[in-house]
Order: C-alpha cells, then structure tokens, then sequence
C-alpha cells in the first residue's frame, strides 16, 4: 500500500467486538462481519480498519487468542472477494505479524508501536503503520487528562515516535500520524488538535483523522451515539479542507456524498482559450 494521496481516503470502520463504543457486538458474528465488510465496500470505502479490541474509554484487554480468532479469519475472508486495502487495528506484534500474512496493508496502532515487541514486528511486516497519540491507557485515559500545550505535546510525541520507526528501519515514506481524538483529551483539548491540523498536516506526513461518533460530537450536541451522524460529517469535511489524507468513519456512504460536493464545489475549471 502506497501513501500516495490525490484526495482524502475514506477508511471504513469494523470493529470486531462485543464492546466498542458505537457498534459493538454488531458484527461479532463472521457472517455478520462479512456482509458489512461488503456494505462498507460497495459504498465507496478506500480502506477497511479492522479491529478486534476495543479502545473505547474504560475498555478492557482482550486475549491474545481472542484478538486473533476475531481478526485474523476476517482479513482472509475478505481478500477472498475483494483486494480493497485492508489496515490491522492492533497494537499486539503477533496480531500484525499474522494479519500481514493474512494480507493485511497496514498497521494501525494506538499505542505508536511503543507495546514491547511491536515496533520490531511493524518492521518485519514490510507494512505502513499508522502512528496515533494517546494520553495513558483506554482503561483510565479519560481521567481529567492533563497537558501545558496540547497541540505542541501530541505533535512532539508524533514527531518523536516517527523517528523512532524510522531509526528502527520503517520508511519515512510508509508512516502516517493520528493526533488521536478522544484518546486521553477532553473536549477543549480535542477542539484545540483539530483547529491546529494544519501544523499537523505541516509535518510532511500523512495525515489519519478518526472522529467519527465520538464522545466529542456529543458534548458539542448533546446527541447520544446513534444520533451523531451530521456531526461526524461536518468533521469530516473540516478535517478534507484542513488537508487531512485518510478519515476514519463509521458512515462510509454519507462521508463519500459530502465530500464529493466539497470537492465538486472547490474544483476550478481550467482556463479555456477564447
């Protein structure tokens, strides 16, 4: 998978799991699995992100053992139908080592690869990895988090993190950044990442953004989970014109629809000689 970005991608959501915030337990089931993977395809998706452990705020680890049986089955199921790109939602070395096999695209880890073991096993996948911020741990991350300077600390730890895979052998080229929203950060720190994306996107790498649903909607419109769908897109517009290359949805159809008529809208036509 190259990171090549002429438009913003649009990454599917499947999450795999009895507990994640929005649609847990949804597709747990494999047949239930597939025919969303489906769904999300034949709606315009660019990539699938699947995930087999929840990182919802207060969530609790998942085995090993159990992470694979939900993912690893998945991933070979879906390649039997469709070469779409597929992103591993994992931050645990053997789940990407067996996901790459599976042919898993990318690595999409939470953690920035900082899990014993997984920065080693992101490199011998040969994958890009996706390298998200995140303020302690799922389990007690939204506990009255603190930061100085939001913006300046979640770009540095960034940075620093690229650096590292870099040092261990990942390509500058196959690395992509996440500022991780809703991921130790409350409402006002999220509000202030998201209006400084452009010192993000100023990086030089490529730019994930995941707001979809999240907790952030609902403390801006006091709408419950279900209900967010106008706020998850007006973020994913925000986020295209701030320049960011992939956005994480749960809404893959009506994300593709609003972004096309921005981009219908701020497309220039060429200058034709009179």
């Amino acid at each position: 998978m190259k990171l090549e970005f002429t438009r913003p991608q649009v990454m599917g959501i499947l999450n795999v799991t009895p507990d994640s915030f929005s649609d847990g337990g949804r597709f747990l089931r494999r047949v239930s699995a597939l025919e969303h993977a489906r769904r999300l395809i034949d709606e315009g998706a660019d990539i699938l992100d699947i995930g087999g452990e929840s990182t919802r705020p207060g969530a609790e680890p998942v085995p090993l053992e159990e992470e694979l049986k939900r993912t690893i089955p998945l991933i070979e199921s879906i390649r039997g139908f469709s070469d779409i790109p597929i992103s591993i939602d994992s931050s645990k070395p053997e789940v990407m080592r067996a996901a790459a096999e599976a042919g898993a695209d990318l690595i999409n880890d939470v953690w920035a690869l900082r899990r014993p073991g997984a920065l080693e096993a992101a490199v011998e996948t040969g994958l890009p990895v996706c390298l998200m911020h995140m303020r302690g741990e799922p389990g007690s991350m939204q506990q009255n988090p603190q930061y100085d300077d939001v913006v300046s600390e979640v770009r540095d730890f960034l940075l620093q993190r690229a650096e590292v895979a870099q040092q261990a052998g990942i390509p500058r080229s196959r690395i992509l950044l996440d500022p991780g929203f809703g991921f130790g950060k409350n409402l006002e720190q999220n509000l202030q990442l998201f209006r400084a994306l452009d010192r993000f996107k100023a990086t030089g790498y490529p730019l994930l953004v995941g707001i979809s649903r999240k907790s952030m909607i609902g403390g801006i419109t006091g709408r419950p989970v279900e209900q967010r769908l106008a706020g998850s897109i007006a973020f994913a517009v925000l986020a295209a014109q701030a320049g960011s290359d992939v956005i994480r949805v749960h809404d893959v159809a009506e994300t593709r629809d609003a972004l096309a008529i921005v981009q219908a809208v701020e497309d220039q036509p060429q200058d034709t000689p009179s």
